[in-house]
């Protein structure tokens, strides 16, 4: 006889999910959230998270229904890496009596560890290969599977069975009501829209800003109208990328919240970009794109749809990189070149449906046409 799951066995209604992480890995988390839900529809299921993803959890409140912002700890970089605020946090916890903590914030170790301090009834997760074994439903870390499938292999384990590994960005009227006003403040023509955002968390994940402005000249000799996109902190990235450009470009950074940028992707024909929170936004709005890889572990954070997704990368032995800067010379980057993305590029917008072109070489004053072999001698 097949015992029951533990999600059976539990029918917990109140529920904490454990993962404070960036854009980018919320979003990949986002299949695990939807199977969590089908399988216990009528539990409360509160998120564990960074103070920005307040806006997460408005945004997917069909999955989640409360934030708990979570205070930091050592080991946890993504905030100040603090103990101070983790008794009163514990405290917190144990008073709200969960009848299950689930650890998706990764492989185990120390947010086990953490998790244990919840009181929950029960807790699952993952454990690391050399982890002692936890209480609970804990299943071995899954290293070789990319990351959305990793949370969908536990929610698996739990009785919550899905096999929809998709990523999705629900939009709003009012995400659709500033896409509006950008395509008539900046003229933006969906159709021929490509996006070019070269901004990243670390800077050991970014491409160079020139060779970003190369293939901008280059598709925008061809047609292409093209929109630098990034945060407001990232304005001096995106203006050296519009000052290498020879081509005029609209500038986007700081314009747009990220339910106006999901919008303008969703809109867009082509995102050109890092390994960083808008690729999984293109694979969430079904957008083609290119996505340099730089230092970051392909085999986990690629997109699933090699098809409309294009990544190109380098492995020199260092990969996949630990380090906020290079200190080897950055040639996970420097080894893509211009002439590989724009090629790609190329190769994405030809099988865009609805992308449309203008006339080569003569859409603006000032458009420069470039050829792929010029863009050899690019940076």
């Amino acid at each position: 006889m097949t015992e029951p799951s533990l999600l059976a066995a539990l029918a917990p209604r109140r529920i904490v999910v454990f993962r404070a992480l960036q854009l980018g890995d919320m979003l990949c988390a986002v299949p695990a959230l939807r199977a969590l839900r089908a399988a216990a529809p009528h539990a409360h299921i509160a998120l564990i998270g960074l103070p920005w993803a307040r806006a997460f959890v408005e945004r997917y409140a069909a999955l989640v229904d409360e934030l708990i912002v979570f205070p930091g700890a050592p080991g946890f970089p993504e905030q100040r890496e603090s103990d101070d605020g983790l008794p009163a946090f514990f405290a917190q916890m144990r008073d709200r009596r969960f009848d299950l903590a689930i650890q998706l914030h990764g492989s185990g170790g120390i947010a086990n560890d953490l998790l244990q301090q919840f009181g929950a009834r029960a807790a699952a997760g993952f454990v690391q290969p050399d982890e002692a074994p936890r209480a609970g439903s804990f299943i071995a870390w899954p290293d070789t599977l990319p990351e959305p499938e990793r949370y969908l292999a536990l929610m698996n384990a739990l009785g919550a069975p899905a096999r929809d590994s998709r990523l999705t960005f629900p939009l709003t009227a009012q995400d659709i009501d500033e896409y509006s006003a950008l395509r008539a403040r900046h003229g933006i023509e969906s159709e021929r829209l490509v996006l070019v955002h070269p901004g990243s968390q670390l800077p050991s994940r970014r491409w160079p800003a020139e060779r970003f402005a190369a293939v901008a000249d280059h598709l925008a000799a061809h047609g292409w109208q093209i929109a630098i996109t990034g945060t407001a902190a990232e304005a001096p990235l995106t203006c050296a990328v519009l000052g290498a450009m020879s081509a005029p470009a609209v500038h986007l950074a700081g314009a747009t919240s990220l339910g106006g940028l999901a919008a303008l992707v969703a809109h867009a024909r082509l995102v050109v970009c890092n390994d960083t929170g808008i690729s999984h936004i293109a694979a969430a709005m079904a957008t083609a794109s290119v996505v340099i890889a730089c230092g970051s572990d392909t085999r986990r954070w690629a997109p699933l749809d090699h098809a409309r997704h294009r990544v190109l990368a380098d492995y020199p032995a260092c990969r996949p990189c630990m380090f906020r800067d290079c200190p080897y010379g950055h040639p996970c980057a420097l080894n893509v070149g211009v002439v590989q993305v724009v090629e790609t590029a190329r190769e994405q917008l030809a099988r865009a449906p609805g992308a449309q072109p203008g006339a080569r070489g003569s859409l603006h004053t000032g458009t420069v046409a470039l050829s792929i072999e010029g863009l050899h001698h690019a940076a």
